[in-house]
Formats: C-alpha cells, structure tokens, sequence
C-alpha cells in the first residue's frame, strides 16, 4: 500500500512552477514553434551576444557548467538544461529519452545536423521543414576561429542556401507566421555590434578613410547568404507588402541603416541594394526613409564627420530624387538645403563627392530654378585651402552650370565668377587649369557671352596676371586660348577693359611710390631727431 501511495506522488504531473524551473514553458501544440523559453526559468541561458553567456547551472540536468556562445530569440530557445526541450524545439516533436539525450559541446549540440532537402518531402511537409531549417540559422558562431565548429557552420551554410533556393522558386508562398519567423532569423544574423574601426583602437587622430585598407567581416560567407535571402524575399513577387510590412518595419529598417557604417564594402553594396528595393516596395515606409537618412547626414556633418556609409545611401537618394514628382515638395527642397549642401563641408567629401554631385545636379535638373541656390551654397562651403577639394567643386559647378539657365545663371554671376577668378590665379596648377576648363564647356561659354559685360571686367586682372607671370606653361597656354575667346566675342569690351586695366595698375603703382616715400620721410624724420637727442640731466636726488 505504501508503495502504491509513493508512486502516484511520483507520477503526477509537475506544476507551472516546477515547469518554469525545469526550463521553461513551451507553446502549445507541440510541433508549432514551439520553444523552451531560454530566460524563463533557472537552467535556461541567457539570449543575446556570445559575449554576454553565462555558465549555465542549476535547473533539471544542469549538473556541470556549460558553456553557450549564443541562444536566439525565444522561438528557438537552447535551452542548456534540458537539451530535450531544444530538440524538441529544432525538430517539432520529442526525439530521444532522457537516456540518449544530444550532448552540447562548445554549446553546439549533437541534434545540428543536416536536415533533408525541400525536394525530399511531400509538398505538404515543406511549409513545416521550412519553419524547422529557419530555426536552425538562428544559431550563431564565433567567425574569429575558422576551425571552430567547421561542421556546424557548413550545415548552417548549406541550410541557409537552401532557403535562399526555396524563396527564389516561389513554388510555395510562405504563410504569414513563417514570414514572421524567417524576419526574425534574418534580423538574429545580420542586426550586430559592429566592430571598432582601425583607427579607434590605435587612438590615431591622423586618419585618412582614402588610404585605410578596408576592413573585411569574417563571418562575410555567411552574412552573403543572409543578405541574399532577405532581398529575395524582399523582390519576390509573393512577397505582400501589407503583411510583410509588420516584419520589415521602422525598427528593422531603423537597425538596416546602422549597418552602413560597416567597413565591409561588400556588406555595404548588399545594403544599398536591399534599402533600395524596400524603399521601392513599401511605399508607407519612404518617408520614414528619408528622414532617417537625413539624420545620419547631420550627425556626420555636425559631429563625427566619419561615416563608411554616406557614398551608398547617397546612391540610393540619387534614385529616389529621379523620380521625385513637379511641382516639388517643400520638404524635398529642405532636404537639398539642409543636408546635402552641407555635405560638402567634411573633409573626406572625396570619398562621397561623385554621388553628391549627382544627387545635387538631379535637383536642378528637375527644377532650373533651385541652381542659383545650390550655386550660392557651393560658395557658402568653397575650400580655402584644401587644394583637391577645389578641384572637385569646380568639376561639380560644371555640371550644375549645364542644366542653369540664364535667369538664374545671372543672379549668381557675380559672387560666382569672383570666385572663379580667384581660382584662375591659384598657385596650384590643378585648381587654375580645372577653373579655365570651364571655357571648353559650349552652353557655359554661351552664358557667359551673353554675360560678358558683368564678367569680363570681374576676371580680366586674373587672366592678365596668367598671362604675364603664372610658372606652369599649360596654364598660362589656356589663359592664352581663353583671352583669344574674349577678344572674338567683343574686342572693344576687350580693348576696354585693358585700358582700365592699365589705368588701374598705374594708380597702384603711384600708391606704392606714395606709400614708399611717406615711409621714407618718417624714416629720415626718425634718424634727425635720434642725432639731436642729448642725454637727459641726472636727476637730483
């Protein structure tokens, strides 16, 4: 009797409690994603970072210390206590007693092993098989080792090519919780610290982004597949984006956006491409987009003034303005003048500058009227010393002055073309030779003969100057072509502008023989009363 009492007290069921401190509760229904919530009770480990993994203990068969790089989110659970309730999570049902449990070695289980392909189970069986191999990449591993846990990684890579595969077919529409599921895997692999650059952690202040190597992510063959899979489903046409919406939402485009500070080229090209395909797709999503990026732009431009990322996203703006509709928005015209002008007041605009000026020459293209304000904005942040940063505005004032028409060219001229003739008399052959490039240009040359009365005078004395004393022989050749240009539009402006020229030169020399004598007379007034001082009487004490 005794021992019939002891065993109905042994049989009965657990309550909540013990179940929690067994490890976790599950979802209903067994084969579902259902998971042993990894922070719910005492044996489950902690999700998040590798970094950030405890020794798991107490709790069920937590006997010894176990060591977990990584636990994702509560629909996969490893739950390093009771390895059966993770298997039970990677496969839908219960595999295997108490007495052959999988082990967990480096925290990668026995049960990661291969799955069987879309093609090897009934079509019924695929949406399950799915749900079962998303579970599986969410597991994550330390890429600073090549030798560490080779195998797992190679089945994680080939499970992952084979969702890549699945999506692309578009033979089976996903239901919305799969898509549910594979957003999230998706954000466990990609959404992450990035490293520090290089520079940090010399604590060197002399960086140049020009001459810096780029940094190259070793986990790169697996974030490729990653990145792969969400554009896929991002392009595929069985994608809706009402329902994918709730997935691919601000937070995760939020978190998309961080990652363009990558140092990783590669990963940065994957981002330009998928930010752009969402921004297509998601129409209730654009201009959330948009202010995102602009305020990655102010923080670069009024803080760090370092960014791996501004060249992609203005990539994708120059695309976006294209098709910006006329008349154009208030808050597009903000945008030029607020953010992308300013752009060109950091340092490093080399590494950005030719998809700045493409983003700068859509706006006037789209609306003439807005040149004279990106003209005038240009000056506003003209370099004074940075030699190849001129180079690069005057390449930029080009193509602007292409699509300028003459009203608006005319309410610029004149700041404009004393600037230029600054620049025709720098001692930098590069800055003067790119300056007098302008006149190859035939619509420029067109608005300036229609102009030449305004700016012939304002750039005469620098091309004289060329002319007579400049030391490189190519620049003071094009100052010759240039005059010559001048001379066929209108000698008598020419020849009058010489006279005045002259005229004032030979006011400037009298100033300089006045100013010379003046000095010369206080010098001589000096050295008379130095020879009549006498020495002072000593005074009386």
């Amino acid at each position: 009797m005794f021992n019939k009492i002891i065993g109905k007290r042994s049989s009965r069921k657990p309550s909540k409690s013990e179940s929690n401190e067994a490890g976790g509760s599950t979802y209903p229904g067994g084969n579902g994603p259902g998971a042993a919530h990894a922070s719910g009770g005492r044996g489950g480990a902690p999700s998040g970072n590798p970094s950030n993994s405890r020794n798991a203990g107490g709790g069920g068969q937590a006997g010894s210390k176990i060591t977990v790089n990584h636990v994702p989110r509560n629909s996969l659970s490893m739950a390093v206590g009771h390895p059966q309730a993770a298997t039970r999570t990677m496969y839908g049902k219960d595999k295997g007693s108490p007495n052959s449990m999988p082990t967990i070695v480096n925290g990668v289980s026995s049960f990661f092993e291969n799955l069987p392909g879309f093609r090897d189970v009934p079509t019924s069986e695929r949406q399950n098989l799915f749900l079962k191999k998303v579970y599986l990449c969410c597991y994550l591993f330390d890429f600073s080792d090549p030798t560490k846990n080779a195998r797992e990684k190679d089945i994680k890579r080939q499970t992952l090519l084979e969702l890549v595969d699945f999506i692309q077919s578009g033979s089976n529409k996903l239901s919305e919780a799969l898509q549910e599921e594979l957003a999230k895997m998706i954000a466990e692999n990609l959404f992450r610290t990035l490293p520090p650059a290089s520079h940090e952690n010399t604590g060197s202040e002399s960086f140049d982004p020009e001459e810096e190597e780029p940094c190259m992510d070793p986990s790169w063959p697996h974030l490729q597949i990653v990145y792969e899979l969400l554009l896929r489903y991002v392009v595929s046409t069985d994608t809706d984006p009402k329902i994918a919406k709730r997935y691919i939402d601000h937070s995760f485009v939020l978190r998309l956006l961080d990652l363009f500070d990558s140092e990783d080229p590669r990963e940065r090209e994957y981002l330009k491409t998928i930010l752009h395909r969402i921004y297509g797709k998601f129409m209730v999503h654009r201009p959330f987009i948009r202010k995102a990026i602009n305020n990655i732009f102010y923080r670069f431009i009024m803080e760090t003034e370092r960014h791996n990322g501004i060249g992609e996203l203005l990539e994708i703006l120059g695309s976006i303005i294209n098709g910006f509709a006329l008349p154009m928005k208030e808050e597009h015209k903000l945008f030029l003048v607020r953010a992308l002008i300013p752009l060109h007041k950091p340092k490093c605009i080399a590494l950005y500058h030719q998809q700045l000026a493409y983003c700068i020459t859509q706006f006037v293209e789209k609306d003439y009227k807005l040149a004279d304000t990106v003209i005038r904005g240009l000056l506003r942040y003209w370099p004074l010393t940075n030699c190849q940063k001129e180079v690069l505005f005057l390449g930029e004032l080009e193509e602007i002055l292409e699509s300028t028409q003459a009203g608006e060219f005319q309410r610029c001229m004149i700041p404009l073309f004393r600037q230029i003739g600054r620049c025709l008399n720098s001692s930098h052959f590069q800055v003067a030779e790119r300056a007098l490039f302008l006149w190859n240009n035939d619509h420029i040359v067109t608005l300036i003969a229609q102009n030449r009365n305004v700016i012939l005078p304002l750039i005469f004395e620098a091309l004289e100057k060329n002319t007579r004393s400049h030391w490189n022989q190519a620049v003071h050749g094009l100052t010759l072509n240039v005059r010559k240009m001048f001379i066929e539009m209108d000698n008598e402006l020419y020849q009058e502008c010489q006279h005045k020229f002259l005229e004032n030169e030979e006011k400037s020399k009298e100033r300089e023989e006045k100013r010379e004598l003046t000095w010369k007379r206080l010098e001589e007034v000096i050295e008379s009363k130095a020879g009549n001082t006498e020495p002072l009487p000593a005074s009386r004490t």
